[in-house]
């Protein structure tokens, strides 16, 4: 019983965490009323800005590493966001136009009743994210989670992956004690002992083995991927016929840095891992072995059909309201990342 009031209390917790207050439980209504269905206008009319989200500077690192042409607007600010509730809140704070996230925050997003849509996806076959044990751990596969103390966090892809896995081995939410924490939260809670298992990024483990291999941390790997990397947006700033245009602009942009970064690994390895966060070639190799190949597909119907299935995976087990997620979509922006890159990163 203790676990299921703990599981069933994570709502609260997490909208503590992103700085949220009474907005949980919106209806789908919010993700359509007012939406704008005119079509996009073909030039960025003169003097529209956006505030765009890059985590880590990763954008500008791309844009400038692959040489892309100017874009045809003005970036007032980027910010460096990456959290799915940390961009929610940045997003009704009228600080942010346009972010880079999974598929989980804009189901959270329309659970708090914040109107929002998603304008690209990047569809990802290889697993992003592994699970992380506490020093001195005798955890080894997805089975031995049970009865263990797992970081989970509901607005973020983290913990649509750890439902997946759990629900891979057979493990119901009462099997587990979900811990709710932001993964900016993971590491330290795996220090400390605070949690048995965190999800970890590709990118991110290396540097903790590093530290605590020695001391009996491992981690454990599985097939769950996290199907979708997507732009979105604030349906109120793609109801501005400027800035819409201005993210249609954008996307094509996005598409060919991400095809970039893949095609470049050895100066990826060196310009961003190495220089600017402090990882060894080595271990900077190591994680672009584990790339993604960039997908974009010209028809999001599968990215719909994922997206269902992960609210669904959420609503049973009481993080969110049943709802259907094509509301979700801005279908006007759907062809614009498959047309800017050549046809092997077109599915």
């Amino acid at each position: 019983m203790h676990r299921r009031v703990f599981l069933t209390s994570l709502l609260g917790a997490s909208a503590a965490v992103a700085g949220l207050s009474g907005c949980a439980g919106g209806s789908a209504a919010a993700d359509t009323e007012g939406a704008s269905t005119e079509p996009l206008a073909r030039k960025v009319p003169a003097g529209t800005s956006l505030k765009i989200a890059s985590y880590q500077n990763v954008q500008q690192l791309q844009f400038r590493l692959a040489k892309l042409p100017a874009l045809p607007f003005t970036v007032s600010s980027w910010l460096n966001i990456g959290a799915g509730p940390d961009v929610i809140n940045a997003f009704r704070a009228k600080s942010l136009d346009l972010a880079n996230n999974a598929g989980i925050p804009p189901i959270q997003a329309h659970y708090q009743g914040f109107a929002a849509k998603i304008v690209a996806i990047d569809v990802t076959r290889k697993p992003n994210y592994l699970f992380a044990t506490k020093p001195g751990s005798d955890i080894r596969t997805v089975g031995d989670f049970k009865g263990k103390r797992l970081a989970f966090s509901q607005g973020q892809a983290q913990g649509v992956v750890l439902l997946r896995a759990l629900k891979q081995a057979g493990l119901k939410y009462d099997d587990v004690t979900l811990v709710p924490l932001t993964s900016n939260q993971f590491l330290t809670a795996l220090q400390s002992g605070q949690v048995d298992v965190a999800p970890l990024a590709n990118s991110q483990a290396p540097a903790y083995l590093k530290q605590y291999a020695g001391k009996g941390a491992r981690t454990v790997t599985t097939g769950v991927v996290d199907l979708l990397n997507l732009l979105w947006a604030p349906q109120s700033v793609l109801n501005d016929p400027a800035k819409a245009a201005a993210i249609a602009a954008y996307i094509p942009q996005w598409a060919k840095g991400l095809v970039w970064q893949y095609e470049h690994p050895d100066v990826w390895n060196e310009e961003f891992y190495v220089k600017t966060q402090n990882l060894t070639l080595d271990q900077a190799r190591g994680i672009s072995r584990l790339a993604n190949k960039p997908l974009f597909p010209p028809s999001w119907d599968e990215a719909v059909t994922w997206e269902q299935e992960t609210a669904d995976l959420l609503a049973e087990g009481g993080f969110v309201k049943k709802f259907d997620v094509s509301s979700l979509f801005d279908h006007r922006f759907e062809s614009l990342a498959a047309k800017a890159v050549p046809a092997e990163y077109r599915r």
